[in-house]
Formats: structure tokens, C-alpha cells, sequence
């Protein structure tokens, strides 16, 4: 049976942690939304963000993907990439409800494939705030701070609502051809 998400427990270091987190001191965050313009639909993001562009995060980020991808997923994907750097704050409600990261309707040609979750935060620094796949019950941990996540855009998954401290992560989507 093929795995349904592919995990790397604490795989970066402090040092990559805070290269990256010097990237985000020097941007301004602002309000995350989500692909509707339903104001009801917007309730279920309360996080701030900022884009990350910087080529050497995306190489970074793409050669897990490769790795992933060759092991378990096979599936057609190319360089592209949009990369997010969150925050989920407890005095903000910070959470993420059930989703999944395809954009069904907003790309012509191509979708995203693979997402790549990065907890930044050490687990120490925050309350609540768990990574959870909706239809995948696992026990694993994915709270460690440096642990990678990638799995399919598709799948439906949260973080549950931050009750003290801040979470912070770094998310990525792959593109490859639209899914048939």
C-alpha cells in the first residue's frame, strides 16, 4: 500500500529554522484569506502571512519534493512553486479549519500537486495549533520543531486553533499539470 504523506521528523536545523525566519523579519505580515470571496468561507483562516520569493528557499524546498515524489507519489510536477511563510497566533484565534490546497478553478494548465508543511516553532512555544489530516488518523508528531510534511494538494487537512503562544511554519505548493 502507498503512503499517503511522506514525513521527515526534525529533518531541518536551528540554523536553516532561523535562515529562513530572517527572511520574514524583514517583510510585513498581513491577514491570510482563502480562495472564496464568502465572507463565511474567510472565518475559517485567522493567520497572518507573507510570500516568500527568494530562489534559494524554492531549491531548498524542491529537493524534498523530488525526494518525496520518487518514493511514494509519482506524479508529474514541475519547478513552480508558491511559498507562504504562516503565523497562527492564540491571541488572534489562530487556526486553519478543514481544507484542501487546490485551487480547482483559479489555474489554466496546471495544479498544485504536492504540498510541503515546515514546523518552525519549537513545540514548546505554543499550545494547540495541530497538523491533522482529515481521513488519515496517525499518531505521529508533527509538532517537532525542523519536521517536514508533504503530501498530496488534495487531501483535506488542518491546524487546529493555537489556545496560547504562536505557531509558526512554512507551507509550499508544487505544480505540475492539471490532475485528470
Amino acid at each position: 500500500m502507498r503512503e499517503q504523506f511522506y514525513v521527515l521528523q526534525s529533518a531541518l536545523n536551528i540554523k536553516q529554522i532561523n535562515k529562513i525566519l530572517d527572511l520574514v523579519d524583514n517583510n510585513s505580515l498581513f491577514d491570510a484569506t482563502v480562495f472564496s470571496k464568502n465572507k463565511s468561507i474567510q472565518k475559517k483562516r485567522s493567520s497572518k502571512i507573507c510570500w516568500i520569493t527568494e530562489n534559494w528557499v524554492k531549491e531548498f524546498l524542491w529537493n524534498y519534493i523530488l525526494e518525496a515524489n520518487e518514493k511514494i507519489f509519482h506524479v508529474e510536477l514541475n519547478n513552480k512553486s508558491e511559498i507562504q511563510f504562516t503565523e497562527y497566533r492564540s491571541d488572534e484565534g489562530g487556526k486553519y479549519d478543514w481544507h484542501h490546497d487546490v485551487n480547482w478553478n483559479g489555474q489554466e494548465g496546471f495544479d498544485r500537486k504536492l504540498s510541503i508543511s515546515i514546523q518552525l516553532s519549537h513545540e514548546n512555544e505554543y499550545k494547540g495549533g495541530f497538523f491533522e489530516f482529515e481521513d488519515i488518523k496517525t499518531s505521529m508528531n508533527f509538532k517537532s520543531q525542523g519536521t517536514i510534511i508533504i503530501f498530496p494538494s488534495y487531501l483535506r487537512h488542518r491546524v487546529s486553533k493555537v489556545t496560547a503562544g504562536t505557531r509558526r511554519s512554512l507551507v509550499a505548493w508544487f505544480y505540475g499539470p492539471n490532475w485528470k
